[in-house]
């Protein structure tokens, strides 16, 4: 392994342990069985129609999930450094995904394959027990997105995305902000210009 390498697995690691008190056993068996994989901006991580068959960990750079209705485009979720993800639904049932996975930015992810995970629940407890805590985070999050999306109107979300989000807001196009508040461009536009 080059020196290179490790600080990434690190981090993956790092947020595994966050979630469960991983075995040092656990630690070794999960490091050897993460791939990193640099991204140019604009590229495909998954396309809509595949299955997600990887949970995904941002080193550096920025992704969104999404999927088109017509012509249009909603982005569920924007995912920056120090953030795991995968396709939720397509990733536990094993099914083709609505949603597609692109690269805003050059970025850097790690990622690990269903089938090792699968293999490293079997082995350790403490992999079960973060892997349960994740899809906990994941349902949770989802929850609060789809209830925000419900409840909020145009203004108080986007209020709501920049107190929560701001640091994104240099890192994203107003179309892409747009699509995710689920709003076109000029009502984007005319929110941002009431400050």
């Amino acid at each position: 392994m080059n020196t290179n390498e490790q600080p990434k697995e690190l981090s993956f690691l790092d947020f595994a342990a966050s979630l469960a008190e991983l075995e040092s056993e656990a630690k070794v068996d999960l490091a050897s069985r993460l791939f990193n994989k640099e991204y140019g901006k604009g590229e495909l991580i998954l396309e809509a129609g595949n299955t997600c068959s990887r949970i995904y960990f941002v080193e550096t750079g920025l992704v969104k999930t999404f999927f088109h209705n017509g012509n249009r485009e909603f982005i569920m979720r924007f995912f920056s450094e120090g953030n795991m993800f995968t396709v939720l639904d397509s990733f536990v049932t094993r099914t083709p995904s609505a949603y597609s996975i692109m690269t805003l930015e050059q970025t850097n992810i790690t990622y690990l394959n269903y089938s090792d995970l699968e293999e490293l629940c079997n082995r350790y407890h403490t992999m079960e027990t973060f892997y349960r805590k994740l899809l906990s985070m994941a349902a949770v999050n989802m929850m609060e997105r789809i209830g925000g999306t419900l409840e909020e109107k145009a203004q108080v979300a986007y209020h709501t995305f920049v107190k929560e989000h701001g640091k994104l807001l240099q890192r994203i196009s107003l179309a892409d902000l747009a699509s995710y508040l689920g709003i076109t461009q000029v009502s984007l536009s005319r929110i941002r210009s009431l400050k």
